[in-house]
């Protein structure tokens, strides 16, 4: 089961998603980016925390139905590699 981001992630509630994804990525390394609508580079620093988290077990963050805005922000910060937005 994958974690689901919120329709909103910006700074000023990306540590608490941060937080709530940690935990729900203990036992899946997939997030689902569906709701995902509002959001601001702090959803990047998010995914990459994740990404940084998972890959200390060998793991790689998988991300699922990202939308093409979220692609667009990674690609302009360098960072598409990084969380598989290609």
């Amino acid at each position: 089961m994958s974690f689901a981001l919120p329709i909103c992630v910006t700074q000023a509630n990306a540590k608490d998603v941060e937080n709530q994804g940690a935990l729900a990525l203990v036992q899946s390394h997939q997030v689902d980016c569906t709701a995902l609508h509002d959001f601001d580079s702090s959803v990047l620093a998010v995914l990459l925390a994740w990404q940084r988290q998972l890959g200390k077990r060998n793991q790689s963050l998988v991300v699922l139905n990202p939308p093409e805005k979220l692609r667009v922000l990674a690609s302009v910060y360098g960072v598409s590699n990084l969380l598989g937005l290609q």
